[in-house]
């Protein structure tokens, strides 16, 4: 993720590098505690928090206000109350190795000036929601979420719907005690909710805490009683009076006034047990009811734990112990051959489900047919199965111990699963294509999908579920059919002599649709009959070509016409004195144009559609011409590809990364390791002011 180690960073570099990691972390934190959908992976986002950690430790001059150190989550909801936590409601600090355990446990020695031996309560650390429950004389009277560690937000109806929280306390107990704990969704709860919702159509939860999350936070609470929920309590807030003087003589405590706590919970006596507690639940935590992410060690004595308070943000008393990236075992039920747009068949592994880092993965790519020979991966194989980077499902190696006697190699299909044309390889290529071309049916849909993709026509209402129906019900085949929609569907306005035998389409008795959708779907396909030459180049779908190659194209041919009749005259020599297209890419785009079909769908779309003139108003006097710039963060005033199309006017040339060539990088916000190594090169970065003013002048 970090292209260079703290210790060899200066402090401009440094300076950078906090920026980054605060805004990727604000915006990860709102993503996950306010709308319970995180784009960061709990491994990734830690990678952050010790990154920021590591640096503000070599740099204290460099700390900033907005620091992830000096926050906990994000505001709270408006749609939901406002509670204020007496007692804050703190994070932990984290560590990854025995090593950074051992010295925590040596700087709370230190710190107490103490040689004697110190008890540690571990408690697997739930993945879940942390929520904290209020009672006032033995009476349940609010709930609430963490929030960002001061301010929480009012669950109180929700929490009540969770059968195991107690709504009245027995026995002797405070008048005012505030317990808080985790709630969270088990394993089979969670497999049981998503088989439902995708019976129904709906939406499915990518994890557990996520489920917990959503279901938690709901405004109804009818929702959240619908689903089951579940809690561990571990720790108090306010009290009026505390009648236990340990961790452990607290959980007694939990369990008399009928609090549910983890039963893995462990008194240590010595960092040996501490170790061996941990390897033990890292062999556990897969076959748990229930996801943990690490384990939490605890002073066990609240005299000590009171002497050693708080540092800004966390105990000096407390630590998490985060596991390493995941892995599971699974088996590998099936290889089966996914078909993409140029026709490259990729085999996808069907796993059977396992949880892996929190997700239920059952799904792998197996990328091409030289990975499969190479790890030698089999149908039936158990296999070892990792997120790369926590996010990508993938097989690291076949556990061939377990491998069944009849098992048999893999062979490749050199025939399309789909439409069963030849599917050849080509002496310099990892991939084996299908030469079905347009008449496959998988390479139709994926081609279809990116005719009216965003830097394509971009049609609004033409969603893929949406384009994969139409396909297979014979009402959209190829890319011209899109525009002769409206005139093969009933007469909308003449809705009373409409019959359903009449040949129409009748889109608007499809299930989903309606009269109004109907109408609205053909408005967007109407104002898009009229396409720059750029866009309709790279609409086609032609293999190599990206957007910035299309630009290049019609810079150089100016009409689609002329450019069609060079390509199908196979002037390829013409092609590869265009800077920046080489043999390989004009051979692909002159073979495009030798397809009989391509040129019928072609001319089918010249006869419904105007495919503008490229004229080219580049200024090449501006400070730009000739300049390589590299865009990277999100702009405020424009988007990325507003400011590349205003770049490339100006006689710039838009490069995807940055190298020595590049002369100038854009940056906005959440901008990454694009503006590190822009400084590294001493390449001169502006901010997007910077550049409008430059384009400006």
């Amino acid at each position: 993720m970090f292209d260079k180690n703290v210790s060899e960073l200066t402090s401009a570099e440094a300076a950078a590098e906090l920026e980054h990691i605060a805004a990727e972390m604000a915006k990860s934190d709102i993503a996950y505690y306010q709308d319970d959908d995180p784009y960061l992976t709990d491994s990734q986002y830690d990678e952050l928090k010790r990154r920021n950690q590591q640096i503000e430790s070599r740099f204290p001059q460099l700390v900033r206000p907005d620091s992830p150190s000096h926050r906990v989550g994000a505001a709270v909801k408006s749609e939901f109350g406002k509670v204020p936590h007496r007692f804050p409601m703190l994070s932990l600090a984290d560590v990854f190795e025995m090593e950074e355990v051992d010295d925590f446990f040596m700087s709370v020695k230190r710190f107490l000036n103490t040689a004697e031996n110190i008890d540690f309560m571990a408690e697997p650390k739930i993945d879940g929601l942390s929520f904290s429950a209020r009672y006032e004389k033995g009476v349940f009277v609010q709930g609430a979420t963490r929030g960002d560690g001061t301010t929480g937000e009012d669950i109180t109806a929700n929490l009540k719907t969770i059968r195991q929280l107690p709504l009245t306390i027995k026995g002797s107990v405070p008048n005012v005690l505030e317990i808080r704990g985790e709630v969270y969704m088990s394993k089979s709860d969670f497999f049981a909710l998503n088989q439902k919702y995708e019976n129904e159509g709906k939406k499915t939860f990518a994890n557990p805490r996520n489920a917990a999350a959503g279901s938690l936070r709901q405004l109804d609470s009818k929702i959240t009683a619908e689903r089951k929920l579940s809690i561990f309590a571990y720790t108090w807030g306010e009290v009026s009076e505390r009648v236990w003087n340990s961790q452990e003589d607290f959980f007694n405590h939990l369990k008399t006034w009928g609090f549910p706590t983890n039963p893995l919970n462990k008194l240590c006596h010595s960092l040996k047990e501490v170790e061996e507690n941990f390897n033990r639940l890292m062999e556990m935590r897969a076959d748990l009811p229930y996801d943990i992410d690490g384990i939490v060690y605890k002073v066990n004595d609240i005299a000590l734990q009171e002497r050693l308070g708080f540092l800004t943000r966390t105990p000096r008393w407390a630590v998490a112990h985060k596991f390493p990236a995941e892995q599971a075992l699974t088996t590998i039920n099936d290889i089966r051959i996914q078909v993409g747009r140029t026709g490259t068949l990729t085999p996808v592994a069907d796993l059977a489900p396992v949880n892996v880092g929190g997700v239920i993965v059952s799904h792998a790519t197996l990328h091409n047919e030289d990975e499969i020979k190479r790890k030698d991966i089999r149908i039936g194989d158990t296999v070892v199965i990792q997120r790369a980077g926590d996010v990508i499902p993938q097989v690291v190696e076949v556990v061939k111990e377990k491998r069944r006697p009849d098992s048999t190699e893999y062979e490749f299909p050199h025939i399309c699963p789909i439409c069963g044309a030849h599917a050849i390889r080509e002496a310099d290529e990892a991939a084996r294509r299908c030469t079905g071309g347009l008449t496959c049916p998988a390479q139709a849909i994926e081609r279809i999908i990116h005719f009216v993709s965003k830097e394509a026509f971009d049609i609004a209402g033409l969603g893929d579920k949406i384009i994969e129906d139409f396909y297979h019900d014979g009402i959209i085949k190829n890319p011209a059919d899109i525009f002769t929609l409206e005139e093969r569907n009933v007469n909308l306005r003449d809705d009373l002599f409409a019959r359903l035998d009449d040949g129409a389409l009748h889109l608007e008795n499809r299930e989903g649709w309606g009269k109004k959708s109907v109408e609205k779907l053909f408005k967007s396909i109407n104002e898009k009959r009229s396409i720059s030459l750029p866009r309709f180049i790279y609409a086609l779908g032609i293999r190599q070509v990206g957007a910035a190659t299309a630009l290049l194209l019609a810079k150089n041919y100016g009409t689609f016409r002329h450019f069609m009749h060079d390509m199908q005259e196979k002037e390829t020599a013409k092609l590869v004195a265009i800077d920046g297209i080489g043999p390989s890419m004009a051979t692909d785009i002159v073979e495009f144009f030798q397809e009989q079909h391509n040129i019928d769908i072609i001319e089918k779309l010249l006869s419904r559609i105007n495919v503008e003139e490229y004229i080219d108003e580049t200024d090449y006097n501006s400070p730009l011409a000739g300049k390589t710039i590299v865009f990277t963060g999100t702009l405020e005033q424009m988007t990325r590809s507003e400011a590349k199309a205003k770049a490339q006017s100006l006689g710039a040339k838009v490069a995807g990364s940055v190298s020595k060539n590049t002369d100038f990088v854009v940056i906005g916000a959440d901008a990454g390791s694009k503006a590190t190594k822009a400084k590294e090169l001493n390449i001169t970065v502006l901010g997007e002011a910077e550049f409008l003013a430059l384009t400006q002048q």
